[in-house]
């Protein structure tokens, strides 16, 4: 007999997965909304392209474009000959030279005054619009550096007296090179694969005890089936649903992000440091933050079954789970803290509190601030803080399944007794 049952409970069970799955898999709203992600991601980078080419194609008119402009030099520094070849003519009495500019008789004049060092180059000029004016300081600049790089006379110095050199950093962490900026990048995608799949999923999450008691169908359904079984069926079926996705989503992502990787203008791995394409890639980092996100999905998943088995309707169940959501963005008003301090009091409590847990933990796994023990604690706080959400979720479709006009009462429904 008992055999019996467990078959049942089996067969029930992948019933209810495979119903679920496909119901939602073969609505053409699930793909229009999965697939739309990825669309609107090469939107914007593609207007982000269009945006530097069209700034490239604007920086090249201005640097071709004729500019003529008066100057006067307090300083002795500039070089007559370079700022002729620029398109200059030296202004023998400044006030005038800027009234004509202000009248609209000369295009640009620049003063160039006693101390650069402490006093800023004086420049005025015709409006050229917000972007094509900033062409007018360019020029001022453009003239004094090479004034200055003429003056030093050999070229090497010169260049170093007005520019930077490149600055190639390799830092080391128990003997091993670390990636740097870029090394935040493969752990980061699962806290951005986490707001994705919580945002898309959500409703779904909610809705998985709450179809049920607005169709007024609870009582037929738990006569044939366990309702342990119904809900993990459900809630399974929920992270096939989140997988295929996450696949949707991350597929044309990683294409597209491995076309423009070389424009991205990301710094290069150091040697020694393991990569996929040109991301670094550190596997103890990818493989927390892999069930970092497992582990907040599931407890995320917990608490709206949770929450859906006590409201009586998805409109009341929605203000609450806008309140979810909101613990979601919380830590992200402290991230600075997180980062700069990520052992510090605030964010060892953003990250062993189970609503902040999620975001501060992937947060901090990805910039390199989590200790293996915060780690695990932050895991055993997630897994068992879904398992209490989704076993109680599950006590309160039981007994409260038939609240159809009315919230549950969680001590009833659990069995509290009240004293007067």
């Amino acid at each position: 007999m008992n055999n019996d049952r467990r078959g049942a409970n089996r067969h029930n069970l992948g019933t209810v997965i495979s119903f679920e799955f496909r119901r939602t898999v073969l609505k053409p709203k699930f793909w229009l909304i999965s697939l739309s992600v990825p669309l609107l991601i090469a939107v914007v980078v593609g207007l982000s392209a269009l945006s530097g080419q069209a700034t490239a194609q604007r920086a090249e008119n201005q640097d071709t474009a004729p500019l003529s402009f008066s100057y006067t030099d307090a300083s002795g520094l500039i070089d007559p000959a370079v700022a002729k070849a620029a398109g200059g003519i030296e202004a023998g009495n400044a006030a005038t030279a800027r009234a004509d500019v202000v009248a609209g008789r000369a295009q640009c004049h620049i003063d160039y005054p006693k101390d650069p060092l402490s006093q800023p180059i004086d420049v005025q000029g015709k409006d050229l619009g917000l972007f094509d004016s900033g062409r007018y300081s360019a020029v001022a600049m453009s003239v004094f550096n090479a004034s200055i790089e003429k003056r030093i006379g050999d070229p090497v110095l010169a260049k170093l007296a007005v520019h930077n050199p490149e600055v190639q950093l390799v830092t080391y962490a128990n003997g091993a090179p670390t990636p740097g900026i870029a090394g935040v990048i493969a752990p980061g995608i699962f806290l951005v694969l986490f707001y994705l799949a919580v945002l898309m999923l959500g409703n779904q999450m909610l809705n998985v005890t709450l179809e049920e008691k607005e169709n007024r169908v609870t009582e037929m359904i738990l006569t044939t089936m366990n309702p342990t079984t119904l809900i993990v069926g459900k809630v399974l079926a929920l992270v096939g649903i989140g997988i295929v996705q996450g696949l949707v989503v991350g597929i044309p992502a990683s294409v597209l992000f491995g076309l423009l990787s070389n424009n991205l203008g990301l710094p290069e791995a150091s040697a020694g440091v393991p990569t996929l394409g040109s991301i670094p890639i550190n596997a103890g980092a990818v493989a927390i933050g892999f069930f970092l996100f497992l582990f907040s999905f599931l407890m995320f998943t917990g608490l709206l079954v949770a929450i859906g088995a006590v409201m009586p309707s998805a409109k009341e169940a929605g203000n609450t789970f806008g309140i979810v959501v909101m613990s979601m963005f919380i830590p992200l008003y402290a991230a600075s803290l997180l980062v700069s301090d990520p052992h510090g009091v605030v964010s060892q409590i953003f990250t062993f509190f189970p609503l902040t847990a999620p975001v501060s933990a992937l947060l901090r796994n990805a910039t390199g601030g989590l200790y293996w023990w915060e780690a695990t604690i932050a895991l055993a706080v997630l897994a068992i803080c879904g398992w209490l959400f989704l076993t109680l979720g599950v006590r309160l479709f039981r007994t409260g399944s038939i609240s159809y006009g009315s919230r549950v009462k969680i001590g009833r429904a659990l069995g509290w007794k009240t004293r007067r």
